[in-house]
């Protein structure tokens, strides 16, 4: 980027953080709201490893000034030092960069916080909460935990050409339409969840909407509903505006 990065680059080096550049290899338009650009990874997936839902920091411009946001990684080769990452498109510097982006273009990354630890006991069922932000990282999850059904709540569209990674013998999806600033995704899953929780021996809980959203919901369920912490993953992945 050619410029420092602000507080935000300052504390992730005092945090260790390691950085990287990818440079894009081709793109595709999933659907005029969602898109996929395929990187190499200059180094990073040798000296990182790969686990679940393992994200980046990228670093944008916005207004002349450094900006971050996290993605998943989509398919990491490490031996080819290669991967994908798919975007939901909509106002902002990232969607910006990613409708524009082409073979060539490279952008600048930072490697920190990122981790998956492997549920134990293994979830007799998963509880996934989502939405098109998330899509990459619940793809994830489900491969990694693959053995176990699971019941996914997604806000928005789940038939409009998202590239879902689910199997209809094993993974239950029911598409929620936001409403009421993600109230209505709230309501749903609280009117459904306990009834589900207590069907299942070792449940395991996965949060990931907007940032309000996984805060009601996660502490819904582990106050409420009495859920032990290590059997509940939470993580905002948007701010709603």
């Amino acid at each position: 980027m050619g410029q420092g990065r602000g507080w935000e680059g300052a504390v992730l080096k005092l945090m260790r953080a390691k950085d990287y550049e990818f440079t894009v290899t081709g793109a595709e338009d999933v659907t005029p709201a969602f898109r996929r650009l395929h990187l190499t990874d200059g180094g990073m997936l040798a000296a990182t490893g790969v686990h679940p839902t393992m994200w980046v920091r990228l670093w944008f411009e916005n207004a002349g000034r450094p900006h971050q946001r996290a993605y998943t990684l989509v398919d990491p080769d490490p031996a080819a030092g290669t991967f994908s990452m798919e975007f939901a498109l909509h106002e902002g510097c990232a969607s910006d960069w990613a409708r524009a982006a082409k073979p060539g273009d490279t952008i600048e990354a930072t490697v920190q916080g990122t981790g998956f630890q492997t549920p134990d006991p293994a979830p007799s069922h998963v509880f996934a909460v989502a939405d098109p932000a998330s899509l990459p990282a619940l793809n994830s999850l489900l491969g990694a935990l693959d053995e176990a059904p699971a019941t996914v709540w997604f806000e928005g569209g789940a038939d409009d050409g998202l590239p879902f990674r689910t199997d209809p013998a094993r993974h239950d999806v029911r598409a929620v339409p936001r409403r009421d600033a993600g109230a209505h995704l709230v309501a749903q899953v609280k009117e459904a969840l306990p009834a589900l929780l207590g069907s299942t021996p070792d449940p395991y809980v996965w949060i990931a909407c907007d940032t309000a959203t996984t805060r009601a919901l996660a502490s819904y369920v582990r106050k409420e509903l009495g859920l032990p912490k290590q059997r509940v993953n939470a993580l905002g992945y948007w701010r709603a505006t």
